[in-house]
């Protein structure tokens, strides 16, 4: 996929040059932005498979947090672009060779369905996949409002459709850039998933027989699909300790899909001193 949108960025720039088309000539910066997504996408991927270093003891996934925040940033930085030159071209409209606009515009959409298809099984499961996916199908939405503007210019000679079609598509993107960062973000802050509810990972766990009281507990995601959790947990003596952390940890993998788990147990008069946020 990288290698098709970098071959297709000079037909768009010649494209555009040659008919006088903004749509194009952004669609061609945003394709730039897109092979620059999919080349970070990609050394993220390579990244994360890297094993846990002695100083890196969760390893490198967070390489793909880090690479879907690099593209969130991207798309916004385009768009921005997008929407300052198009309001250039709205106050002074340029004329437009529809006909050669259209044509490439077609040619950019087949790129970007292909590469939609490529993306589309990992963008659920990763958020970095997510980022390089969303790049496209903005790129691919792009195609279509040249499309649709090229086909006004040269049906109506309404020259102003091609920076309103680019104006459009920028929003969708700012839209699309603001959630992906939004999530990104969330992560880096150690935030708790948002499919988990925090206060009912603590109800099952203070529901599990012999456990007293849970305290400091923290959810958070190391990466897409790797989620965490800590916390202490005051036990009353009933239950022994092996067995109550098999159990805790059996309870938290099947309810919440929590794969890593780290419980200290604590007697009822068990008092520490230090860190407690």
């Amino acid at each position: 996929m990288l290698a098709l949108v970098v071959g297709y960025i000079f037909v768009e720039l010649f494209g555009g040059l040659w008919s006088g088309s903004l749509a194009l000539l952004a669609d061609a910066g945003h394709m730039t932005s897109d092979a620059a997504a999919l080349a970070i996408a990609l050394f993220a991927l390579r990244m994360a498979r890297r094993p846990p270093t002695a100083t890196r003891t969760y390893g490198f996934h967070r390489a793909e947090v880090l690479a879907a925040v690099v593209n969130g940033g991207a798309l916004v930085a385009v768009a921005l672009g997008i929407l300052w030159e198009a309001a250039q071209r709205l106050s002074d409209p340029a004329p437009v060779v529809a006909p050669v606009m259209m044509a490439v515009a077609a040619g950019g959409l087949v790129v970007n369905l292909l590469g939609l298809a490529v993306l589309a099984g990992g963008r659920h499961q990763d958020m970095n996949l997510r980022g390089a996916w969303l790049h496209v199908l903005s790129d691919a939405l792009g195609s279509v409002g040249a499309l649709v503007a090229g086909a006004l210019v040269w049906w109506k000679g309404w020259t102003w459709a091609d920076p309103v079609a680019s104006a459009a598509i920028a929003l969708l993107v700012l839209h699309a850039s603001y959630a992906l960062l939004n999530e990104a973000v969330h992560v880096l802050m150690e935030g708790a998933p948002a499919h988990i509810d925090v206060g009912e990972v603590r109800a099952v766990m203070c529901g599990t027989p012999g456990v007293q009281a849970v305290h400091d507990l923290h959810v958070w995601t190391i990466t897409s699909g790797m989620v965490a959790m800590s916390g202490h947990v005051v036990v009353d003596g009933t239950v022994d300790g092996h067995e109550l952390l098999g159990t805790l940890a059996a309870s938290l993998r099947s309810r919440f899909s929590i794969g890593h788990t780290t419980i200290q147990l604590e007697p009822v008069d068990f008092v520490e001193e230090g860190f407690h946020p």
